[in-house]
C-alpha cells in the first residue's frame, strides 16, 4: 500500500505533461480523471471482456488524418463491407468517384474569417487541425436511417458544418449535386444553392453529436465496443438531464424550414445559421450514431465529439468506465481529456475557455 501515492502521483504528472502542449496551443484542457470508477469497477459499469486487446504502448495523438468535412450517410445499419465504398450502388461510392474527379466548377466560397496566428515559439501539436488545412472529404455510413420519404434518398450529417442534408439521391447525379451544395471545398458553411435542386438541409437540434467507431467486419473490437460505449453515454446523459437519440427526427418537425428556403441575403443567412447553432449548443440534447471505420481501431473503443461551436473531437480507447467523465468534462464542461485524445478538428480556441465558447 506503501507505492500507492507515488503511483497516483506518477499519474498526475503524466497528466499534467499531456496537457501542457495542448495548453500551448490554445486548447481547452482538464486534468480531471477519465475513469471515475475504482478498478474494480463499483458503479455497473458494461466492461469490454478481458481479451478485449489493444494498444496501450503507441502515443495516439497525431493518429488522425486531417479533412475538410466529415460526413455521415444515413444507412440504418451499425455494420457494413469491410470497405464501404465495395457497395457500387451505395452513396459512398458515388461519393468516393465525385470527390477524386469532380466534374463541376469550384463554386464561389463564402468569406470566412482568417485563422488565428499560432503562437510565437509554440511547436504544432501533431493531430490538430483546421478544416483549411486538407480537402479532403472523410466519408462514413451512419446507423441512422433516412428522414426522407423516398427509399433512395439518404439524409447525410455534415461536419463541422453541424447540419443535415435531406433527399441526397443515392447514384452519380445526387452525389455530384451533393458535393457542389455541401462539400466542395470551395463552399462555406452556409452552403450553395443550386437552382431546382431537391436537396434540404437543416442545422442538427443537438448540442452535440457522438460517432462511435462500430464497423465489425473492419475489426471485431470496434464491433465489441460501440454497444456498450452507445449504452454508456445514454446511460450517462440521461442522467446529467440530457436527452440522448439515436435516430433522427425529421428536422422540420424540431427546426422549421430548411435553409434552402429562407428568402434572406447571404449576410442574413449566416447570422441566422450561426443564430441557430447557438440555440442548438444550449439543447441539453445529444445524438448518438454508429458509425463505419474510422481508422485507428487498435485503439478501440473510437469516438468522435463534434459540436455546434465547429469543434470535432477525436477520443480513442474509450471504455465505459470513462464515459461519465467524457460526458461532464468535454460534453458539458467542454474540456478535452488529453490521455483520450487522438487529434481533432477546430480544437485549438483563443481566447475561449472552453470548446463551447463562441
Amino acid at each position: 500500500m506503501a507505492s500507492e501515492p507515488s503511483t497516483l502521483s506518477s499519474l498526475a504528472t503524466r497528466k499534467t505533461l499531456c496537457a501542457v502542449p495542448l495548453r500551448a496551443s490554445d486548447v481547452p484542457v482538464t486534468t480531471a480523471d477519465c475513469r471515475t470508477c475504482s478498478d474494480p469497477c463499483d458503479l455497473g459499469h458494461d466492461a469490454y471482456p478481458r481479451r478485449f486487446d489493444i494498444d496501450m504502448d503507441t502515443d495516439m495523438l497525431g493518429s488522425v488524418k486531417p479533412y475538410h468535412r466529415q460526413i455521415v450517410i444515413s444507412t440504418g445499419k451499425s455494420d457494413w463491407e469491410r470497405d464501404i465504398t465495395d457497395d457500387k450502388n451505395s452513396l459512398a461510392s458515388a461519393l468516393l468517384e465525385v470527390s477524386t474527379k469532380p466534374t463541376s466548377p469550384m463554386l464561389p466560397s463564402s468569406p470566412k474569417p482568417a485563422s488565428p496566428p499560432p503562437n510565437k515559439g509554440v511547436r504544432p501539436v501533431t493531430g490538430l487541425f483546421s478544416t483549411s488545412d486538407s480537402s479532403r472529404t472523410s466519408v462514413l455510413n451512419g446507423s441512422h436511417k433516412t428522414v426522407c420519404h423516398e427509399d433512395d434518398h439518404e439524409s447525410v450529417l455534415v461536419f463541422p458544418d453541424f447540419k443535415v442534408v435531406t433527399e441526397v439521391r443515392r447514384s452519380l447525379q445526387g452525389a455530384r449535386e451533393f458535393y457542389e451544395c455541401a462539400l466542395d471545398p470551395s463552399v462555406g458553411t452556409d452552403g450553395s444553392y443550386l437552382e431546382k435542386s431537391i436537396l434540404k438541409s437543416w442545422i442538427l437540434p443537438y448540442a452535440c453529436v457522438i460517432l462511435i467507431c462500430s464497423h465489425k467486419k473492419r475489426d471485431n473490437r470496434c464491433g465489441i465496443a460501440a454497444p456498450k460505449l452507445e449504452h454508456a453515454f445514454i446511460r450517462s446523459l440521461e442522467a446529467q438531464g440530457w436527452d440522448a437519440d439515436t435516430q433522427l427526427e425529421h428536422p422540420e418537425l424540431t427546426m422549421g424550414i430548411p435553409l434552402e428556403d429562407l428568402n434572406v441575403t447571404a449576410e442574413e443567412r449566416y447570422e441566422n445559421i450561426s443564430s441557430q447553432l447557438k440555440e442548438s449548443s444550449e439543447s441539453k440534447r445529444a445524438l448518438i450514431v454508429k458509425v463505419s471505420h474510422v481508422g485507428g481501431h487498435k485503439y478501440a473503443g473510437n469516438c468522435i465529439i463534434y459540436t455546434p461551436s465547429g469543434s470535432g473531437i477525436w477520443y480513442g480507447r474509450v471504455t465505459p468506465h470513462d464515459v461519465d467523465s467524457v460526458v461532464v468534462n468535454t460534453i458539458i464542461d467542454g474540456l478535452v481529456l488529453p490521455p483520450l485524445l487522438r487529434g481533432g478538428v477546430n480544437l485549438s480556441r483563443p481566447s475561449c475557455k472552453t470548446l463551447n465558447d463562441w
